[in-house]
């Protein structure tokens, strides 16, 4: 089937990297969340974002408007009625997404697709909890969804080959980004890898064997990534790595899963990266500061 017409449910971090990428793509956007206040935050941000890359003259400021006109606000369900295809980017939480999906589904076309952005949860269970699990699969975007060059395809136990066709056209030809196919386990491929490293970087904290500078200063120039695992953890959101974990530990069984006490712990005290301005680091001054 031919994708024009996107809806995507979330305006977070997330969403709103998506609502950007389909935008610039040439899709029509409507971005969904409950709190207007987010709304207007993601369409700032998209706005900026956007002016950045007229800045670097990767795009027109003629192009940065029509792709702002394309994207509709919007806290109701009922307008995804005309969506070919509809994104949850919601929280990494399965109750939170099995609710949005009882609530969606009965404002979309029988005939639209349904993704989610999990990064983590089942696409089988996810797609059982709506009435077209044939027409569901998970589309996880890298964050930022702007730069990342990735997204991870997952195909549910029910998801038939014309649904799968479809966003990997979609995601290659459309987005013209990379795909990697990954079987429906625990995290799939990129977080069944990085978030046990990121849970042993916080472990290696909580043993008190390095600060979060040094954990940091030697991955950064010992192993050549970009970003340290502790300033990854606060981009990606700690309460994001602790559900991630928790859905590894409890998919998988196998105590090597087992989140830090210490992840837990900045968890319960609402320090959950730099969303908040609070994690592994202090980001709330002109520079960020350690917090251990």
């Amino acid at each position: 089937m031919e994708i024009g017409k996107i809806g995507i449910v979330g305006a977070g971090q997330m969403g709103t990297g998506i609502a950007h990428v389909c935008a610039i793509a040439g899709l029509d956007v409507t971005l969904q969340d409950t709190n207007p206040d987010q709304l207007l935050k993601a369409l700032d941000s998209i706005d900026r974002t956007l002016e950045r890359q007229v800045s670097k003259r990767k795009l027109s400021a003629e192009d940065k408007q029509i792709a702002l006109a394309r994207i509709h606000a919007t806290g109701d369900f009922t307008d995804f009625g005309a969506c070919d295809l509809v994104i949850e980017a919601a929280t990494e939480q399965e109750d939170v997404k099995r609710a949005i999906f009882k609530e969606l589904t009965p404002h979309l076309r029988a005939e639209a697709l349904l993704a989610s952005n999990t990064s983590s949860i089942s696409i089988t269970r996810l797609g059982a909890a709506t009435d077209r699990p044939e027409r569901f699969i998970g589309m996880h975007f890298m964050n930022p969804a702007p730069v990342m060059q990735l997204v991870e395809l997952i195909r549910g136990i029910a998801t038939d080959d014309a649904t799968y066709e479809a966003i990997r056209s979609l995601t290659e030809d459309t987005l013209g980004k990379q795909i990697a196919v990954s079987e429906d386990y625990p995290a799939f491929i990129v977080n069944r890898i990085l978030m046990p490293m990121i849970n042993e970087a916080i472990y290696v904290l909580y043993e008190g064997v390095g600060s979060v500078e040094a954990i940091d200063i030697a991955m950064h120039l010992g192993v050549n990534h970009p970003l340290g695992p502790l300033a990854l953890a606060d981009f990606i959101g700690l309460d994001t790595c602790l559900s991630i974990m928790q859905v590894l530990y409890e998919g998988l069984a196998d105590s090597k899963y087992r989140p830090c006490p210490l992840l837990v712990k900045y968890v319960e005290a609402g320090w959950i990266g730099r969303k908040v301005g609070r994690g592994f680091y202090d980001y709330r001054g002109e520079t960020p500061v350690p917090t251990r």
